[in-house]
């Protein structure tokens, strides 16, 4: 935990140096982004900032995997559903082949 921690923080740092000497701001405003600055302003403290970051990082991929395991369960189980979205992937993709 305290190794994550620190990654952490170094990652957020390298993007704190980014944000300092980028040219175009809009290009680069992402969540992580609006925490820091929320952060310059002082309405977040840097611990703030680094616990949102950490979640991020270790909740999205358990809430993603579980999203779509039930979204595939309930495409399994309605058929007419299934055939309609592979028509509408067939429509939108045409002959080509599909890739990852």
């Amino acid at each position: 935990s305290k190794d994550l921690k620190g990654a952490m923080e170094i990652l957020i740092e390298q993007k704190r140096q980014k944000l300092s000497t980028v040219e175009k701001l809009d290009e680069h405003m992402d969540f992580a982004s609006q925490l820091i600055f929320a952060q310059n302003r002082g309405d977040l403290t840097a611990e703030n900032v680094n616990q949102c970051v950490l979640e991020m990082m270790i909740a999205a991929p358990d809430t993603l995997s579980v999203t779509l395991f039930f979204m595939l369960i309930l495409i399994a189980e309605h058929p007419t559903v299934e055939e309609e979205m592979m028509r509408e992937i067939e429509t939108v993709v045409g002959k080509q082949e599909m890739q990852s």
